[in-house]
């Protein structure tokens, strides 16, 4: 399916009303490498939770993240939103890219940038009806950023960058949000103010959300489980469940000596 398929009503209908992503089997390798991104990934995320996904740099979360967005093809396997192949409806699917995937020298303002969200329902070559105005007011008075509408977005600072490309998945009003490394680079009260507004998506509207972070610090306050990717399924499960030393060390190769050894490693992460 095209990129640049915009301007309708979603006519691909909810088949699953049990898990909002479903990834079965997942193998995808990249052109010229010699080792698959994802290797037989399979797992199930039921509407309305909150998932980390979890893993060292270039263990494959970005590409599983793509995949399911629909910004890549599926190689083998399969990846399931609401019971439809990834892609086939892009109104149930906002990304939140990595800020180094974005042009922040484009010329463009913030509410441009925001209403962007709005282009799956809009059309590219249309112009936004009040519908679409509104909801791009309240997704940015969401992210607290509706004093910056006509900044260009180059002048803002990584926090406000990253809330305007928060405030964009809102006006796009998906059922699932996919945010790539959002706390790169982004102050403490931006991470409180994205992690307020997603619980709130998730426990009281019943979306999605699967965000990738290396900060294990902030399980335990923010997500209920943990997905652990080393281009394979290291392990899935709640987060008290999961945190474990065995199963940091298979995901990211460290050895522990003790639970207090991981306290001081779990507390050490929040800094990086």
């Amino acid at each position: 399916m095209s990129l640049f398929t915009y301007g309708k009503i979603c006519d691909t209908p909810i088949a699953d009303q049990s898990y909002s992503v479903s990834v079965k089997g997942v193998t995808y390798r990249y052109a010229g490498s010699s080792h698959a991104a994802l290797d037989d990934v399979s797992f199930y995320i039921k509407a309305g939770e909150r998932v980390a996904l979890m893993g060292p740099n270039g263990a494959g979360k970005s590409t599983l993240i793509k995949l399911t967005a629909g910004l890549l093809e599926i190689q083998n396997g399969s990846i399931l939103v609401h019971g439809n192949l990834a892609g086939s409806c892009k109104h149930r699917v906002a990304i939140v890219p990595q800020r180094s995937e974005v042009d922040w020298r484009f010329p463009v303002t913030v509410r441009q940038v925001v209403m962007m969200g709005r282009y799956v329902h809009l059309g590219w070559l249309k112009r936004p009806r009040a519908v679409d105005r509104d909801a791009a007011d309240h997704a940015m008075e969401t992210m607290k950023i509706e004093n910056l509408g006509d900044t260009h977005i180059g002048r803002l600072s990584g926090g406000q960058q990253q809330r305007v490309m928060l405030a964009r998945a809102l006006a796009h009003d998906a059922d699932v949000l996919l945010l790539d490394e959002p706390l790169n680079h982004v102050d403490v009260v931006t991470q409180e103010l994205m992690f307020h507004v997603l619980e709130n998506l998730c426990e009281k509207r019943g979306k999605t959300a699967v965000v990738s972070t290396h900060d294990l610090g902030i399980l335990k306050v923010h997500f209920s489980r943990a997905v652990f990717l080393d281009h394979r399924l290291i392990a899935d499960g709640p987060i008290n469940e999961i945190l474990t030393p065995e199963i940091i060390a298979r995901a990211y190769g460290f050895k522990f000596h003790g639970e207090e050894d991981l306290s001081r490693w779990l507390n050490g992460s929040q800094n990086h």
